[in-house]
């Protein structure tokens, strides 16, 4: 089974992004960050998905995001899915916070069940069937919307969504160009996808 390690935004002020992160999400070895200055504009064709156990614990981590510097791009709200929201880091990563609970069972935690990496792609299918071809098992398909793969839960998932349909959930417009400003390091790589996402190989 393919291991997602960690990944890594490129950012302009690595310290900065560094102190963000620290404080907004906690994520340790998950997520890291390193400079770089690559010319990007609009949606980077990404966004970063925290999976946590209810709403209180989702309204915790908008809210330490939003202290440390973070603006909102879509409030937190209920849907028929659960209960989320979606901000938009300094550096400029797009991070949604969501649960599945219709309500809560008890004290808020700073615990988070799962990270997800959502990858905008412009043709999901042939995007789907180029990682299989490189050791990735889907886990979930829904024809050519959305794709989930299984990999190891302990570190970060994968997921394919239109590049519209992901711009669209985030609620930023889904025009972008230049750098996706992310790697993604792994036991599959390195390679760079169909849509230009770059994995590196882990260790």
């Amino acid at each position: 089974m393919i291991c997602i390690e960690s990944v890594t935004l490129e950012v302009p002020d690595p310290a900065a992004a560094e102190a963000f992160y620290a404080v907004a999400f906690g994520l340790g070895d998950k997520v890291h960050v390193r400079a770089s200055k690559a010319p990007t504009s609009g949606f980077r064709g990404f966004a970063l998905s925290l999976v946590v156990s209810q709403s209180s614990v989702v309204d915790s981590y908008l809210g330490t995001a939003l202290d440390a510097g973070a603006t909102t791009l879509k409030p937190a709200k209920k849907g028929f899915w659960g209960y989320g929201g979606v901000v938009q880091a300094p550096d400029g990563a797009i991070w949604k916070v969501a649960t599945s609970a219709k309500k809560d069972t008890g004290p808020a935690t700073r615990q988070i069940d799962d990270i997800v990496l959502l990858l905008g792609a412009e043709d999901v299918a042939a995007t789907k069937q180029f990682y299989v071809e490189r050791g990735l098992t889907v886990a979930r398909s829904f024809g050519s919307r959305y794709v989930e793969f299984d990999t190891l839960a302990s570190h970060v998932k994968l997921a394919l969504y239109r590049r519209r349909a992901l711009a669209k959930d985030a609620g930023v417009p889904p025009e972008g160009t230049g750098s996706h400003r992310i790697a993604i390091t792994s036991d599959a790589g390195p390679f760079t996808d169909p849509d230009g996402f770059a994995w590196e190989a882990a260790g």
